[in-house]
């Protein structure tokens, strides 16, 4: 943990660009801040109740238990009544064919009259489908009119037969009603007029389920609610609950809503002072890089907004927004050791103004931590999604255990608030594209970016291998040798090894100007004065910014291509013109036009780059000649005034040098002499 810098922090504080993105977060914060107050009690089913004795201050009604309505949706979920509508033209017809076949088979006025009435009785209370009818109630619609019809009370087609029978017998006792009934086939007459239509029914049992009271009774004003010190039971939670919603839905905030804007303006002022501690703490550099405080400023902004209108529209919307998604944003941009303490901050929130605030923060929280985890291991193609998988577990657990505490039973696990985070996990794989968004708004390098830049196989070191191989193995080398030594001082790798790739890049220009490129006697500088020689080694740093914008390279490589020599001099053509008698004060000529480093990668490029090559001079690799070159290298530096915008520290250059001796070694290290085999 760095010491705390009393004037960098006031520095950083009080930088302008800095500053202004703070009022804009608190001017948004504040816009979006639920404009209601907070119900003043705090209880926990189980726990004692520890305020003064509580006595309703209103009439409000008793809200029915999670157990309660789904028992309540059950029972009505069996009560599945089913509703049916008659066939108006059935009856006409088959009166019709009656009348037909009658006539046919010269059956008797008086006959013909009865059977011309039962017909008519049967088709009026319905026919339905030949099936053992049930003692419950159905809905039967007849024209306009729609009825509640015991379902025995009315006919099948076999039971109509019967009555058909039993009305001949007891009117006509001598004429045989089988053979009657045969005669005019009356089976093939009866069909079912009662039709079932499901589409209604569905519509029905719906509204006969969402349409449950949520009420079950009221508490009037001045009754008793709880004592103090009382223990919070079932029934008095179930009571204060009841008490909670009516204070939010029709009293809401009832002090003076200046203080109460007040109240708003000290919690985000001390949010803010929270984020700029943790970043300070954790990766101070993010405070002198505009680009990158901007963007975890937004973040945090986003993580307080997003919530705000979550909660407006609906509070359980609130399970389907990807809080996750903000870790792989912060990963993909900052330090890993600054993402956990800001995601951390961020999500307060969720505790400020949110009914289950501790529950989703919880939730958050987890699915935050597994996502940091998960993508570290599946970043690319489709196992992205096994994230998915990994964070709806987790949140699942974390929703079942809050539901378990709350009510206490397995069966009201809402199926929705799962599809809630089922649909949030996959979010939060979905939107991490974004990232090349942000990358754009705030001019930033992500993890992907720089591990595109470091792939060797990408077409601009390609090129540098092939027409520069000394220069490419240099760069390797010296890519190698930043990398140990920014992670030993608490840098980021990914930046330093993408930066020490291209930092030469510019030698693609005319690669035999350079040593470590000649492949044969010639040598270009033959013939030049050492002024054009230097200028000719110095040019390369131009050469690579223009490359570098013909390939379209972020600034941050940019940055590395214009610092890894700063303003050092090209010492070996600058000692040559002073040997051959020139003024050792016309240094300008001999003196690299780039930029001082400032952040500790480009420090230690810088510091790589010159180490490495000179290693290639040494005769002997023994380990104290390999320490006074790497001392000798890092000394130079820091008395020529290239470090002077940097915030490296002694520590830090110490460290550095360490790392360095013991790499060198590593790759010159004493080789065992194979002996010639004798004949």
């Amino acid at each position: 943990m760095p010491r705390l810098d009393i004037h960098r922090m006031r520095r950083d504080l009080l930088k302008r660009g800095n500053l202004l993105v703070l009022v804009l977060a608190f001017i948004v914060m504040m816009i979006f801040y639920p404009v209601d107050g907070r119900f003043k009690y705090r209880y926990v089913k189980g726990s004692p109740w520890l305020y003064e004795t509580l006595e309703s201050p209103i009439d409000f009604p008793l809200l029915k238990t999670q157990q309660e309505l789904s028992a309540e949706r059950s029972r009505m979920a069996e009560r599945f009544v089913q509703y049916f509508k008659t066939d108006d033209g059935a009856l006409n017809n088959t009166l019709t064919e009656l009348s037909t076949r009658c006539f046919q088979d010269s059956v008797p006025q008086p006959v013909q009259d009865v059977l011309y009435s039962t017909f008519k009785r049967i088709y009026t209370t319905g026919i339905m489908p030949e099936r053992e009818l049930e003692d419950r109630t159905i809905f039967v619609q007849r024209g306009r009119n729609t009825s509640q019809e015991i379902e025995k009370d009315l006919f099948t087609p076999a039971k109509a037969i019967k009555l058909l029978r039993a009305e001949i017998i007891s009117s006509f006792p001598s004429v045989n009603p089988d053979s009657l009934l045969n005669e005019i086939d009356a089976q093939s007459l009866l069909s079912a007029n009662l039709i079932y239509d499901q589409n209604t029914t569905e519509e029905l049992h719906r509204q006969a389920v969402d349409f449950i009271s949520p009420t079950k009774g009221m508490i009037y004003a001045g009754e008793h609610i709880v004592s103090k010190g009382e223990t919070v039971t079932a029934e008095i939670a179930q009571i204060l609950d009841s008490y909670k919603a009516e204070y939010k839905q029709s009293i809401g905030y009832s002090g003076n809503i200046m203080l109460l804007y007040l109240g708003h303006a000290l919690i985000i002022i001390a949010l803010l002072i929270l984020i700029y501690t943790a970043v300070y703490f954790s990766d101070a550099d993010i405070l002198r890089y505009q680009n990158q405080f901007n963007f975890v400023i937004f973040i945090v902004c986003m993580a307080f907004v997003v919530p705000a209108i979550m909660r407006r529209i609906s509070p359980e919307l609130l399970y389907i927004v990807p809080f996750a998604a903000s870790t792989l944003y912060l990963k993909s941009f900052i330090s890993d050791r600054a993402v956990v303490p800001v995601y951390i901050i961020s999500q307060i929130p969720l505790l400020l103004f949110t009914e289950s605030g501790v529950e989703l923060y919880t939730i958050a929280l987890l699915a935050g931590a597994v996502a940091f985890t998960s993508f570290s291991l599946y970043e690319r193609g489709w196992l992205q999604f096994l994230n998915t998988i990994y964070i709806f577990i987790a949140v699942s657990v974390v929703h079942i255990g809050f539901q378990l505490i709350n009510n206490g039973v397995a069966e009201l696990f809402d199926l929705k608030i799962f599809t809630y985070l089922f649909i949030s996990s996959i979010l939060v794989v979905v939107t991490y594209p974004f990232v090349f968004l942000m990358e754009k708004m705030f001019y930033m390098v992500s993890i992907s970016t720089l591990k595109d830049l470091s792939d060797t196989e990408n077409k601009l070191l390609e090129e540098l291998a092939a027409k520069a191989p000394g220069t490419f193995q240099h760069s390797l080398q010296v890519a190698n040798l930043a990398e140990r030594a920014v992670v030993a001082i608490g840098g980021n790798s990914r930046v330093a090894r993408a930066g020490a790739l291209y930092h030469d890049i510019g030698k693609l220009v005319n690669p035999q100007a350079f040593i470590e490129n000649h492949t044969s006697g010639f040598n270009p500088h033959d013939g030049l004065s050492p002024k054009e020689s230097a200028q000719m080694i110095i040019r390369h740093v131009d050469d690579g910014i223009a490359l570098a914008d013909k390939h379209k390279l972020p600034q941050l490589i940019k940055d590395f291509i214009l610092s890894h020599h700063g303003h050092s001099v090209a010492e070996y053509f600058y000692n040559v013109y002073c040997n051959q008698g020139g003024d050792p004060s016309d240094r300008a000529a001999f003196t690299y036009h780039g930029n001082l480093p400032q952040s500790k990668e480009e420090v230690v490029v810088m510091m790589a780059d010159a180490v490495e090559a000179a290693s290639r001079s040494l005769s002997e690799y023994s380990e104290e000649k390999i320490a006074s070159l790497v001392d000798s290298v890092v000394e130079k530096r820091i008395s020529g005034g290239q470090l002077v915008r940097s915030d490296v520290t002694f520590r830090n250059i110490n460290v550095i040098k360490a790392v360095f001796r013991r790499h060198l070694r590593e790759i010159y290290h004493a080789r065992i002499a194979y002996p010639n085999r004798k004949r």
